[in-house]
């Protein structure tokens, strides 16, 4: 059965029919943006991009959470890796990505003890067996991954484990949302809204967005047909001119979401402004460690400072992740900056958009 249901996913004749939709619209010059790392290798991967008509653009935008993490806070992660008394465990994404002057990676390679873990329980764990270190779990994702993280700091108070801190680096979609459509320099016709994280925050959660700002949206999953069920209804609506916020992602998108991991996000973090790659400093759109929970906050711990740091010359990360740029517009892409040798952190994540550019665009 579950096979079934995949394979209905993905199935050509289905896809057509879709496609045809997509062509019979024929409004000219429409721009949409995925909002999901997930979407943006999917949509290379089942190569969505080379069948669409010309009159309509599939922009990526700041969906990749290790791409839109500010240079000042990697370069702060470095900082905290040279620490004598920490390990740090981060997810394998981060390690290489370029600091201003170092990488973790580097900073591994001269003697700091930096380790690739699975989740924040892994890192727990290692709190546990290792208890003259303290173990810094560098908490970086979108509101997918945060509540686990959120429940892994609970249960480190729970249980009195004291040597594990979270250097909290999370961002909020719906704020980086407004973000795009108010900006001067970026045109977005229509969002495909990520599916993940709309698991957990569900549709009501872009309501104040879309009434604000009457741009078509639409929650999609991640298969072929899902993928081209939200372009058919984002370009229905402009062709229509009537914007609408939409769910074709119902088998597991809600509208209220997982209301338990709401709370648990908003027990033990609270809003706070954060600095995005491409995008500045957005109000409210990134999650700091709560008060009550501030014994298990890596930052005030060690009284980490984020300073605001330039990107690397030439890179176009930023831009691109505005969907101002595409990866070939980048003056580095296959020159200087390839996925052996990455500028940017666009180049090094598996969903960022270069890395998708080099691996699937002919």
């Amino acid at each position: 059965m579950a096979i079934k249901h995949l394979e209905e996913y993905r199935d050509a004749g289905i896809s057509n029919r879709l496609m045809d939709n997509i062509r019979a619209a024929g409004k000219t010059g429409v721009r949409l943006m995925e909002v999901c790392g997930t979407h943006t290798v999917a949509i290379f991967r089942s190569g969505i991009r080379s069948l669409l008509p010309e009159n309509i653009s599939l922009l990526s935008g700041p969906g990749c959470p290790v791409c839109v993490t500010a240079q000042g806070e990697i370069d702060a992660f470095i900082e905290t890796a040279k620490k004598e008394d920490v390990i740090i465990t981060t997810f394998g994404d981060l390690l290489r990505v370029p600091g201003t002057s170092s990488s973790l990676q580097q900073a591994r390679a001269d003697g700091a003890d930096i380790r690739i873990v699975y989740s924040a329980i892994d890192a727990l764990e290692l709190a546990r067996q290792t208890t003259d270190k303290t173990i810094v779990f560098l908490g970086v994702g979108f509101e997918t991954t945060a509540p686990t993280i959120a429940a892994t700091i609970a249960m480190a108070r729970q249980t009195g484990v004291g040597n594990f801190v979270v250097f909290s680096a999370h961002k909020l979609v719906p704020p980086a949302l407004e973000a795009l459509a108010s900006a001067e320099t970026v045109r977005v016709d229509g969002f495909l809204l990520p599916g993940h994280v709309s698991v957990i925050i569900g549709v009501n959660a872009y309501r104040s967005f879309f009434e604000k700002y009457q741009i078509p949206s639409v929650v999609a999953g991640f298969e072929p047909v899902d993928i081209l069920q939200g372009v058919e209804t984002l370009v229905a609506a402009i062709a229509g001119g009537s914007p609408a916020l939409g769910n074709v992602y119902t088998r597991a998108v809600t509208d209220a979401g997982n209301i338990k991991a709401q709370k648990r996000l908003s027990e033990v973090f609270a809003p706070t402004d954060a600095r995005w790659r491409g995008l500045g400093i957005i109000p409210g759109s990134g999650l700091q460690i709560a008060e009550a929970y501030q014994m298990f906050d890596a930052q005030v711990r060690y009284d980490i400072k984020i300073a605001d740091a330039p990107e690397p010359k030439g890179c176009a990360c930023g831009e691109i992740l505005t969907g101002t740029k595409t990866p070939p517009e980048c003056s580095l892409y296959k020159k200087v900056c390839t996925p052996m040798a990455p500028v940017g952190p666009c180049m090094v994540s598996s969903e960022g958009t270069c890395a998708a550019y080099y691996r699937y665009h002919v």
